[in-house]
């Protein structure tokens, strides 16, 4: 670690009013110039986000079942899952889709710590292999830029940051279409980029400003988004626990710190000095940090665990000759000398309730009806009296086919004795896979079907294509005499 970078640079707090790394006192951005420390986690993680990367954009381009992975359609309120397809009225699943997901986080969160922010989560993936390769790659190793960007304009530094914000572009519009896909299908996107620009101009809007934002998040605000707008780093105060899977340094061992080398670490070992912490005090996990901390400080909300600083200090232990760890996953407790423990309260009751969701989710998908039902009263008079003594209700009847094939559907009146079923359209009325059918009509029964009342049951039978029932009950109204 030769290269220097000034410590307003790599996020070392220049005073205790500087509470945020990436902040200074009077509010202005300290921008962060992280030294990459490609150790073994770097290589893991490596492997695993450019696994996420093929992965997230592959989601909405592999079909199962003729649909993609994941289609998040708002406009058709349709929403796809690996080859389940929910709408609005599926609102019970959705409900265990969303507590599940609350539960997952709380028990990885609980187990695991932040691995997510540091392996998994889109920003740290694409702004730690993708957008700062490519920023290396044009501009140089980070105390290079940190000194070209602390100077003036020449002709250097401007083709290096014009090509740089021209990839960057370039990238950022692809992440852009890539998440317009999980919302509309590559298939129709596809059709909008090649058709004529007046014909969808929303499309270039919406397009035009998605790419400025994932380029401000990526080019610009970087971090930030960590530690500052996300509210996961917030909500880990509540999740972690002493338990809990974090990435830290360990004081016991490492403390008292002293700026020193091999020599004087050969001394203290033979005696001839007053023995020391094995923290040198070189600052490697702090340069390395993408946000800014020291780690040495503690357990900070600022920490994604991207285990950059594990790597570092690892390599400067190496050249050493000592152990290790001095940095490493651990827990609290483990730093406290105490087993850590795994099956504990949270984790059981996290671990009961996501079994519990899991179960009924099954058995519930398990049993869901291919056709979604939905047969109610038209807007309009509650009834009429029609000359030949009978009494007409208008109805309206919903139907949709949650199948992945075409299916049709036959309507009849089963109840009250001497009543008909008009409909408008040709029976059976068909309907498309995943798609709506909607019919009106008149239930039309003799006035004695009241008997006085001013309503009376009715039982319409739907017959599918199938050849599976569903009597669907419906009240009706009449005069009351």
């Amino acid at each position: 670690m030769s290269a220097f970078i000034p410590a307003d640079a790599v996020g070392i707090l220049d005073s205790p009013e500087d509470v945020l790394s990436t902040l200074h006192a009077d509010g202005s951005r300290r921008w962060l110039y992280p030294t990459p420390s490609t150790g073994r986690f770097w290589r893991r993680r490596l492997l695993v986000g450019w696994g996420l990367i093929a992965f997230f954009v592959a989601l909405p381009i592999v079909k199962i079942g003729g649909r993609p992975a994941v289609l998040l359609d708002v406009a058709a309120r349709e929403f796809t899952f690996f080859g389940f397809t929910f709408y609005p009225t599926d609102t019970f699943f959705l409900m265990l889709l969303g507590i599940a997901l609350l539960v997952s986080v709380a028990l990885l969160t609980a187990l695991l710590g932040r691995v997510w922010c540091g392996w998994g989560c889109p920003q740290t993936v694409y702004l730690e292999f993708l957008y700062r390769p490519v920023e290396r790659f044009i501009e140089g190793p980070e105390h290079v830029r940190a000194r070209r960007d602390a100077g003036g304009w020449t002709l250097d530094k401007a083709w290096r940051k014009a090509a740089k914000w021209g990839v960057y572009v370039v990238v950022s519009a692809f992440l852009a279409h890539t998440f317009t896909a999980y919302v509309v299908g590559w298939e129709r996107l596809i059709g909008w980029m090649t058709g004529p620009p007046t014909e969808h101009w929303p499309y270039f809007v919406m397009a035009t400003l998605t790419t400025g934002l994932v380029l401000f998040d990526f080019g610009i605000f970087r971090e930030q988004m960590c530690t500052i707008t996300c509210p996961y780093a917030r909500f880990q105060s509540v999740l972690l626990d002493p338990d809990s899977l974090i990435v830290s340094y360990d004081p016991a061992r490492g403390e008292p710190r002293a700026k020193r080398g091999k020599k004087a670490l050969a001394a203290e070992a033979t005696g001839e000095a007053p023995p020391l912490g094995d923290c040198i005090d070189c600052a490697a996990c702090v340069r390395t940090c993408p946000t800014g901390i020291d780690i040495r400080d503690g357990l900070q909300m600022e920490c994604i665990a991207c285990t950059q600083c594990i790597d570092a200090c690892d390599a400067i232990m190496d050249r050493l000759d000592l152990r290790r760890g001095l940095i490493r996953y651990t827990s609290e407790r483990a730093l406290e000398g105490a087993p850590t423990r795994v099956v504990r309260g949270r984790t059981v009751a996290y671990g009961l309730l996501l079994l519990a969701v899991g179960t009924v989710f099954t058995i519930a998908l398990a049993t869901r009806q291919p056709y979604d039902i939905d047969l109610g009263r038209a807007v309009g008079d509650p009834f009429v009296e029609l000359a030949d003594g009978t009494v007409a209700n208008r109805f309206r009847l919903r139907v949709r086919n949650q199948t992945a094939t075409d299916g049709s559907v036959r309507l009849d009146l089963l109840a009250p004795e001497g009543g008909t079923l008009r409909v408008g359209a040709v029976q059976p009325v068909p309907v498309a896979s995943r798609a709506m059918a909607r019919v009106e009509g008149f239930l039309v029964v003799p006035e004695a079907a009241f008997g006085g009342d001013a309503q009376t049951p009715a039982v319409v039978r739907l017959t599918f294509a199938d050849g599976s029932t569903r009597d669907v009950p419906f009240t009706l109204l009449g005069p009351s005499r």
